[in-house]
């Protein structure tokens, strides 16, 4: 008897948690929603009165409009390849300086990484003016390299350094021991017995660096002034109509396109998040 309260109390608090969880989705479910579903109305729908979710007469012509006022399909593509370019380069240098960090000894390593480190307080926007004219120099602007190489290089990278270096402490020393036994040298050691096992770690990087080269929206802004070359967050700004009015249903319809590469790649990724980040914090 006692055996059966303790279960339909358990089964009562993990219920209790669900709901508290569902709430708690709420306000972060309901936005993307109405995004969706505003997607599909015609301009006078989106603000009429009494408001409503979803369409009375759904159409896809806000999709079709997508792709006429302005080279969507091009600037699509800008920020796919940029955003999967930057998050190989951040997965590489992240995961090499990160094996540095924390399996070689050499002097000044601790004071290095917190130097390194330090580089997540530094806000990107004063840096943006000494990387403009610098990349003015070179001449690199209106091109797509100075989106790769800050991104690749900046704070998303001190980020996923951090990452892989706590996941690489966390390793047992002895994997390594017994492959230096074999005639590993470091770099066949971190490519063959340590990358394999890190897949949890260079899943969270490689999410959060994806968001954060697909969302990037002043350095695009900085760096380009072709529209062929823009990456989406620019694209979105402008759907305006021949007096300056913001096209709602066209604008909310390209925010939804928007939306299924990064929901692509968490559901890929999304088995070895969690855990790439739980392991991130194990050691210091």
């Amino acid at each position: 008897m006692r055996a059966d309260t303790a279960t339909v109390a358990r089964r009562g608090r993990t219920v209790g948690w669900w709901l508290v969880l569902a709430v708690l989705c709420v306000p972060f479910a309901v936005p993307t929603i109405w995004m969706i579903a505003s997607s599909f109305k015609p301009l006078s729908e989106i603000f009429a009165s009494p408001p409503t979710f979803f369409a009375a007469n759904p159409t896809w012509a806000a999709y079709s409009e997508v792709f006429t006022f302005q080279p969507f399909a091009r600037q699509y593509f800008n920020s796919v390849y940029i955003a999967i370019v930057v998050t190989l380069l951040v997965m590489l240098v992240s995961s090499l300086a990160g094996y540095a960090f924390a399996r070689i000894s050499f002097p000044g390593r601790n004071l290095l990484f917190l130097v390194v480190l330090v580089g997540l307080l530094v806000p990107s926007e004063t840096t943006i003016v000494p990387l403009f004219q610098m990349f003015k120099s070179v001449g690199m602007i209106n091109t797509h390299w100075p989106l790769i190489l800050v991104t690749a290089f900046a704070a998303p990278c001190v980020l996923a350094t951090f990452i892989m270096r706590q996941f690489f402490i966390s390793l047992p020393i002895e994997l390594e021991e017994a492959a230096r036994l074999d005639g590993l040298g470091r770099v066949a050691t971190w490519w063959r017995i340590c990358l394999p096992l890190a897949k949890p770690a260079l899943s969270a990087v490689a999410i959060l660096t994806f968001m954060s080269s697909w969302n990037l929206y002043l350095e695009p802004t900085v760096y380009l002034t072709t529209p062929e070359l823009f990456t989406l967050p620019q694209a979105l700004t402008r759907f305006t109509d021949a007096y300056g009015g913001n096209m709602w249903n066209v604008q909310l319809a390209a925010a939804t396109l928007t939306v299924v590469p990064v929901l692509i790649v968490f559901l890929l990724a999304q088995r070895h998040f969690v855990e790439g980040l739980a392991h991130s914090g194990l050691k210091g």
